[in-house]
């Protein structure tokens, strides 16, 4: 008798409900960017990768994210509609291997590369505050990668620069660094801030040759934000509003 394997298959049924954020993480990145060359701490060609990354998700995935929020090795989807009746292992092993192969294919790398992810459902009133704890950990993120790396330049060793960093606080690695030459209040935003990708709507006005009529209908464009305000703000929120908002009202310049 043929056995049904299915019945040893082990898997949580747990399902989420929009709206949701599914986070993904790089796991190992570090070594393979150094072999790839790319610079430290920060280096605008992976960067760049990382937004291809996302385009080519929002575009191929058969996913319908709102918007994505990145930084560093992560990327944060934000979902007001999920396929898979919610079924959380399945968004999170199918999203996570899209992105490694989508990374993989715009990089060229050589070596196998892989994302992690979780799902976290959010309530609306708390979206925006998700996403201002997300920029100030690319903040810290910023600040601890460019002390890190000037530490190593120092001579010391990865691990004698994490013990010299570890409990030291904002201002003293801002001072660090600004007695080093480097004010990191003046560093590229996306460095700071990171990076939204998002599908935005806008109208195309067109003709109806069997009414006679001019017509408009709602199209959609992927847009990238690279100067980005900050999201605990009043301009950070009424920014993140418009990204939730599924209207046709003008974007800042970067549309």
């Amino acid at each position: 008798m043929a056995s049904d394997w299915r019945v040893r298959e082990i898997y949580a049924d747990i399902k989420a409900i929009p709206p949701l954020v599914v986070r993904a993480d790089g796991r190992n990145f570090k070594r393979v960017l150094r072999d790839a060359g790319f610079s430290k701490p920060f280096d605008r060609r992976f960067a760049e990768l990382m937004v291809k990354t996302v385009e080519m998700f929002f575009a191929e995935s058969g996913f319908n994210p709102k918007f994505a929020y990145l930084f560093s090795d992560e990327i944060n989807l934000f979902f007001h509609e999920i396929p898979f009746n919610g079924r959380v292992e399945k968004i999170d092993s199918v999203i996570s291997g899209f992105l490694s192969s989508a990374l993989t294919i715009v990089s060229g790398f050589k070596v196998p590369i892989s994302f992690d992810a979780r799902v976290i459902p959010l309530c609306h009133d708390i979206i925006i505050r998700y996403f201002a704890e997300r920029q100030a950990e690319a903040w810290r993120n910023h600040m601890n990668a460019y002390a890190f790396y000037t530490l190593l330049k120092d001579g010391l060793s990865e691990s004698d620069a994490q013990a010299r960093l570890k409990g030291m606080k904002s201002d003293k690695i801002h001072e660090f660094m600004f007695c080093r030459g480097v004010n990191l209040s003046k560093t590229p935003a996306w460095q700071r801030r990171g990076i939204v990708v998002a599908k935005v709507p806008y109208e195309k006005h067109g003709y109806n040759p069997l009414t006679g009529e001019k017509v408009v209908t709602k199209r959609f464009k992927i847009v990238q934000f690279w100067e980005l305000p900050l999201f605990k703000t009043e301009e950070g929120r009424k920014f993140i509003e418009k990204l939730l908002r599924d209207d046709c009202r003008r974007f800042p310049s970067q549309m």
